[in-house]
């Protein structure tokens, strides 16, 4: 149902708007209208920020985590890829590097949820809704946001690797599609006799039999568009893991359907409490396949407008524990890829690892609100104004300190 607002009630949502988001930039630019597209790569469970982009040149990064800090560059493969002064890259993500080095890959250090909760289930599902320290029901921020696309009847979002994620949850049609090779096959529903029979079952006018015939017939003519494309591609070899296969998927679909311009990928395995390691194991494991993921989505998704971002829920602390591995922190680095960023260096601010600058004296402080970050990428790349920002990120406010985040066009 349309919600029809008085003239007084439009003025009082807008001026709340301009309140939340003081325009940095001219407020005459349309709503959603440039070719932008939107990739979010969501890492459940936490990922460990201080791994993955490196503070080497601070003396506590090495003292609060001796068995797992990444060593000061010198190099070699062995070592964090110096990347400045203050900071250096995994060597794992080594594929990320030229991107970093063409200007096109940023990071923000210290951003997050401002909401202080260690609950992995909290945590998630208010960054899902952008709705920091509530849990009450809301739809996801970018099923809001794509309900600001063409006015037909198509789907504008796309999600690959979970069966209903709270991001993508609302009002709008989304299209969901299975994790890595599964997602080729339309599962039982390939065989006839079984969908027929399925069919007949779910043939009412009632909301439920339609929503499972939509469905049926979304999975079908996934699994066909893949599996045709695929095969050539593909040529016999699997992904080399899933996170890069679930990320050729997307881009794969994103490419032949152009209605479908936000994507959300997401991956497991990221809570790393024991045995984190620090060049080598579990975390530089999944900071590879990360690497490998972000390398193929650049390749779909390298228009002028396109933009990729990769977060987590929350980060780790800045010490290991008694196991070689990090527990529940607080903020995190955000990672923003495209031709509109304004890459090759960190954006926002650093205070360092000294323990009065840490948040409890324990996590990396939020100094960036999340929904700031992705504030500066819609209004650059989907040119959203103020009214539409405030609706799908409620309750943010424009960081004028992340102003060189994004290049204007």
């Amino acid at each position: 149902m349309t919600a029809h607002h008085s003239p007084l009630r439009r003025a009082m949502l807008a001026s709340a708007a301009a309140a939340a988001f003081p325009s940095a930039w001219a407020q005459t630019m349309p709503a959603a209208k440039s070719d932008g597209r939107l990739v979010i790569v969501f890492l459940r469970g936490a990922y460990d920020g201080l791994s993955a982009f490196v503070p080497w040149s601070d003396p506590e990064y090495a003292r609060v985590r001796p068995n797992i800090a990444i060593a000061q560059p010198d190099g070699t493969d062995q070592t964090a890829i110096h990347l400045d002064s203050r900071f250096g890259l995994h060597p794992a993500m080594a594929g990320l590097l030229p991107l970093w080095q063409e200007g096109v890959l940023a990071v923000v250090p210290a951003a997050g949820s401002p909401d202080p909760t260690r609950s992995h289930f909290e945590a998630q599902y208010q960054w899902e809704t952008a709705r920091p320290g509530r849990t009450g029901e809301a739809p996801g921020w970018l099923n809001t946001l794509a309900g600001f696309g063409e006015s037909n009847n198509s789907a504008h979002a796309l999600g690959v690797g979970e069966a209903n994620p709270r991001v993508l949850a609302g009002a709008q049609a989304v299209k969901l599609v299975a994790r890595g090779k599964s997602a080729q096959r339309a599962g039982v529903l390939e065989n006839q006799r079984t969908r027929e029979a399925f069919m007949a079952l779910y043939d009412g006018p009632d909301k439920l039999s339609a929503a499972f015939r939509q469905g049926a017939e979304s999975r079908l003519q996934t699994a066909q568009d893949l599996s045709r494309e695929m095969q050539a591609a593909d040529n016999g070899a699997a992904p080399a893991a899933a996170l890069e296969g679930d990320a050729l998927n997307l881009g794969t679909l994103m490419r032949r359907e152009r209605s479908l311009r936000i994507g959300f990928l997401s991956a497991g395995g990221w809570d790393t409490h024991a045995n984190q390691g620090a060049v080598t194991g579990q975390l530089a494991n999944n900071l590879r396949r990360l690497s490998a993921a972000l390398v193929q989505l650049r390749r779909d998704f390298n228009q002028d407008n396109d933009v990729i971002i990769v977060a987590s829920e929350f980060g780790r602390t800045t010490a290991e524990n008694g196991s070689r591995g990090t527990d529940h922190g607080h903020g995190n680095a955000i990672w923003l890829l495209g031709n509109r960023v304004n890459g090759g260096r960190w954006h926002g601010q650093w205070a360092g690892l000294s323990p009065s600058n840490l948040h409890e004296n324990r996590d990396l402080p939020v100094h960036h609100d999340f929904r700031a970050v992705m504030a500066q990428a819609l209004r650059s790349c989907f040119a959203l104004p103020d009214s539409q920002l405030a609706r799908v990120l409620p309750g943010a406010n424009w960081d004028s300190q992340l102003n060189g985040l994004m290049r204007r066009a």
